[in-house]
């Protein structure tokens, strides 16, 4: 299938970090519901993602998308072990700060809040940026991690390691905010690169 161009014409494009709901629309066409096939199904994972372009559009590749979605769920919804959903979140919302997505980090900003209760905290990070007090050494340490790491993978090393053991992460808590902020490092470029966020929840 020939892939067209899409360009839409945005009013109001967010250009600022929110918490708030907000939308994106893609560059490329998506498919439409009736073009899926058991296939599409099966790659969609979460039927009710038929609803969103962005994963309409990355549908187009069902196998890929099925294990990125199995990835992501694993990721940030496995909590019988490792760290409490709020820091997850935090370590993606880290990540999409700093690479500028601003549509992940207002989808991960607001679970961020909403697990931790620490609203005004979340919205400082997205403010001021990574390098703010968060008034929380753990957190502080969760965000220099994730900031490392998305900066240049390759020179994230034992000194964030040390750093979150001493806020006392264990392995797995640590393997948590590695798998977040790597994950949301790869994802804000993908969504980067395929569309733009737009004021009306769409996405």
């Amino acid at each position: 299938m020939t892939e067209i161009a899409i360009h839409p014409e945005l009013e109001h494009r967010p250009s600022a970090f929110t918490q708030a709901e907000i939308g994106w629309t893609p560059w490329l066409a998506p498919l439409v519901e009736e073009e899926l096939t058991d296939r599409h199904w099966a790659g969609l994972v979460d039927p009710s993602r038929a609803k969103s372009a962005y994963f309409m559009l990355l549908v187009r590749d069902p196998e890929i998308l099925e294990a990125r979605t199995k990835t992501d769920k694993d990721i940030f919804y496995n909590t019988a072990a490792g760290l409490p959903r709020a820091d997850r979140e935090l370590s993606a919302t880290a990540a999409s700060r700093l690479n500028g997505c601003i549509f992940c980090a207002s989808v991960h900003s607001r679970f961020a809040s909403h697990y931790s209760k620490r609203t005004s905290d979340v919205q400082r990070l997205l403010d001021e940026g990574t390098d703010t007090d968060l008034g929380s050494r753990r957190w502080n340490a969760i965000v220099e991690a994730s900031v490392a790491l998305t900066a240049t993978p390759s020179a994230f090393n034992e000194e964030e390691i040390a750093r979150l053991r001493s806020e006392g992460l264990n392995d797995l808590e640590i393997a948590d905010v590695i798998h977040g902020a790597a994950f949301f490092n790869w994802a804000n470029r993908l969504m980067l690169s395929l569309g733009e966020p737009t004021p009306a929840a769409e996405a």
